[in-house]
């Protein structure tokens, strides 16, 4: 029966002179491999022509992700095996499967969505004054916020960038740290410093810091100021407080974008305070102003085993909750 269900069998040919081959081939011709393994299709490469055979309905699903390869590559931009996954898992609908650059770093990476997720986290930012992330460690939330800031300065949308986080970690408090208030709040700061470095030049994010172009302060620093004209991010939001949250969400000034990043899972507020943002979708739900997106473990791009670390941590917390 299930014979008889398959299309009969076909092959269709793509012209390929005339592009930049590693854009689209990748490495080693990885791209290819990567649509060789996600569906049934033969795929083998003579002259300046693709040839890809198999059943015909799985060479059709091939030949629209190869379409978008060819579309992407066209307009400048490196494919990659995550770019080929999310393209086959797209609907037909008119959309470009494979999203455009983001942003290219000094040392010439290029960033961009690499999952479902990630992409409507960006179109969330690009298109809407406040946008709350919520996900898993390793889903790109803090990264790709920044990215967005970055790029909003660069093509001067925006006249600064604020990163701010709650100064609230497991088991430390900033009165045991040695040092002056500066020194004690840096390393709960440290990942927003880090994810600038991968976007500007040292002596560049050093200039944007001492020019005030870019902050970098802890959430408590936002009490009492209108941030106008400014992409404010912020970050690990899980543990401000209900209070904390709607202080820092009420600094919305004219021509400010704002986005909100956190891990309901990951919360170190002290017991009998509750996270802000628990109450964001029962808040926010219905504000067309406001983007609530949420990220699984399928959006989540370091190493496969912290996929599967959070899957063993989500499966522990059910069991808790039955």
């Amino acid at each position: 029966m299930k014979e008889a269900a398959r299309s009969a069998p076909a092959e269709k040919i793509f012209e390929v002179a005339d592009l930049d081959h590693l854009r689209f081939y990748g490495q080693h011709d990885q791209n290819l491999t990567a649509l060789e393994t996600l569906l049934p299709v033969v795929i083998r490469v003579e002259g300046e022509r693709l040839h890809v055979s198999g059943d015909g309905e799985a060479v059709a699903r091939a030949g629209r992700v190869i379409d978008h390869m060819l579309a992407a590559v066209r307009r400048g931009t490196q494919v990659t095996p995550d770019d080929v996954a999310l393209a086959t898992k797209s609907t037909p609908n008119g959309e470009a499967a494979i999203p455009s650059t983001l942003f290219t770093t000094p040392r010439g990476k290029e960033i961009r969505p690499r999952t479902q997720g990630q992409r409507a986290f960006v179109e969330s930012i690009e298109s809407r004054e406040l946008t709350i992330g919520a996900g898993p460690a390793g889903t790109g939330k803090t990264f790709l916020a920044v990215v967005m800031a970055v790029r909003a300065l660069r093509r001067r949308e925006v006249a600064r960038v604020i990163l701010t986080r709650p100064a609230v970690e497991a088991g430390e408090k900033l009165g045991f740290l040695p040092g002056d208030v500066k020194e004690k709040v840096d390393p709960y700061l440290r990942p927003l410093y880090d994810a600038l470095g991968e976007m500007l030049d040292d002596q560049v994010v050093g200039r944007y810091l001492e020019r005030g172009i870019i902050e970098v302060a802890p959430l408590a620093y936002m009490r009492g100021r209108t941030l106008a004209d400014a992409f404010i991010i912020l970050d690990e939001a899980q543990n401000a407080t209900r209070e904390q949250l709607k202080m820092f969400l009420t600094r919305l000034g004219s021509g400010s974008k704002m986005v909100v990043t956190g891990d309901p899972t990951q919360i170190d507020l002290p017991p009998g305070a509750r996270s802000g943002l628990l109450d964001a979708h029962r808040l926010f739900d219905g504000v067309a102003e406001i983007g609530i997106v949420e990220l699984g473990t399928a959006d989540v791009v370091r190493p496969a085993l912290v996929g599967k670390i959070i899957q063993a941590y989500d499966r522990l917390s059910q069991k808790r909750d039955a």
